[in-house]
C-alpha cells in the first residue's frame, strides 16, 4: 500500500477527518505503509502527501478530510 492509499483508508473506514499526526500514528500502529528506511511515519510527511494530492484530500480546521 502507498502512502496515499493507507491515508485514504483511514480517512475512509473513520468516516471523520483526523490530524496528520493521528493519522501517522494510526499508519505506524497498524503497519498500513513501511518507508523505505524503515523510520516510522511522521506527521510532516503526511502532510506532504496530502498537499501533493489536492484531487483526493482537503485540509480544513486542523483537518485532513478526503475530497468529496
Amino acid at each position: 500500500m502507498t502512502l496515499p492509499e493507507a491515508i485514504v483508508y483511514l480517512l475512509a473506514s473513520s468516516n471523520h477527518g483526523m490530524r496528520t499526526d493521528t493519522i501517522a500514528r494510526l499508519i505506524n500502529e497498524k503497519g498500513l505503509y513501511q518507508r523505505w528506511d524503515k523510520q516510522p511515519v511522521t506527521g510532516k510527511q503526511v502532510y506532504a502527501c496530502v498537499m501533493a494530492h489536492p484531487d483526493t484530500f482537503v485540509k480544513s480546521e486542523g483537518l485532513i478530510r478526503l475530497m468529496i
